[in-house]
């Protein structure tokens, strides 16, 4: 009877079921986010920008995936018509239009539930709905410090391109906004991919 009660339990730890981030997700997807990257990665009004960010009319490009009610994965996607290139873009290398490409923010999973294809299955969710928003690409700049570098290991298995790496990409997040990152011992020094993925 053990034996049957631990399969059970194993069995739904990894029975995931994946919706479009809402308000209501914002506790868990901070409480994760945080977690993962560090504190005050996330905090409510970040989330609450980013979730506004994720629409074009009623369709939402951010995702994320539950286990028994409990966040274990999102992926925060801007619309290709909610975001703006910045000092860490470089737009003349793309190969696509500015115009056509959204903005895949964050992609984390619960690291006790990696390797499981959550990732994977959360980047074709926000797919799916850029391209019903009208995007043809997104961009993403991936934390190369990442145990592993898994993040740009999962972000080139999945199409992504390096277009360029930036040095000190979340230093001023660091220095200004209250970002404590998880392997700087004071403030952040990590780099940053900047990577295009074609639709």
């Amino acid at each position: 009877m053990k034996s049957r009660d631990t399969h059970q339990s194993v069995m739904a730890r990894f029975d995931i079921n994946y919706a479009p981030l809402a308000p209501e997700h914002f506790a868990g997807v901070i409480a994760l986010g945080n977690k993962v990257h560090g504190d005050n990665y996330l905090t409510n009004a970040l989330l609450s920008d980013y979730y506004t960010k994720s629409f074009v009319d009623d369709i939402n490009a951010s995702w994320i995936a539950l286990n028994q009610n409990s966040v274990v994965g999102f992926r925060l996607t801007f619309a290709h018509k909610q975001w703006q290139t910045d000092e860490w873009c470089t737009p003349s290398l793309w190969p696509a239009t500015a115009e056509n490409i959204c903005y895949f923010k964050c992609n984390t999973v619960d690291p006790a539930m990696q390797g499981q294809g959550i990732g994977s299955h959360l980047l074709r969710k926000s797919i799916d709905a850029a391209k019903l928003q009208g995007a043809d690409a997104g961009l993403a700049h991936i934390w190369l410090a990442s145990p592993g570098n898994s993040a740009f290991k999962y972000f080139t298995k999945n199409g992504g391109q390096l277009i360029k790496k930036h040095a000190n990409k979340w230093r001023y997040a660091s220095i200004y906004e209250g970002y404590d990152c998880p392997v700087c011992a004071e403030y952040c020094e990590c780099e940053g991919a900047e990577m295009l993925l074609e639709f």
